[in-house]
């Protein structure tokens, strides 16, 4: 069973440079802005993948009464999931839905 260590941090986004805020509600796991993430956990949390890839959205699944983003690491390839926030840019997330659906 996985393990999850709750970490809500503040981080200047890789991707967008663009300063990304606590969520205050659950862990913060990507940027709100362009959807980015890096491959920094092995369980959430737990800050102990070496790899530090950044993790590209590069697709949208139903999960529940929301949404996950499907990432894909640019260094390793491994492909991961994140549940989105409810802060995320809505139109990034229709952008990466219609380039998989098109």
């Amino acid at each position: 069973m996985k393990k999850f260590n709750m970490i809500d941090e503040e981080f200047i986004c890789e991707n967008c440079n663009k300063k990304v805020t606590k969520l205050n509600y659950t862990a913060r796991d990507h940027c709100p802005f362009c959807l980015y993430s890096k491959h920094v956990d092995i369980n959430p949390g737990d800050r102990q993948n070496k790899c530090l890839g950044l993790l590209k959205p590069i697709g949208i699944e139903k999960y529940k009464n929301t949404y996950k983003i499907i990432y894909k690491c640019s260094k390793c390839n491994e492909l991961h999931k994140n549940i989105m926030a409810i802060d995320d840019d809505f139109d990034k997330i229709i952008e990466i839905s219609n380039i998989i659906s098109s």
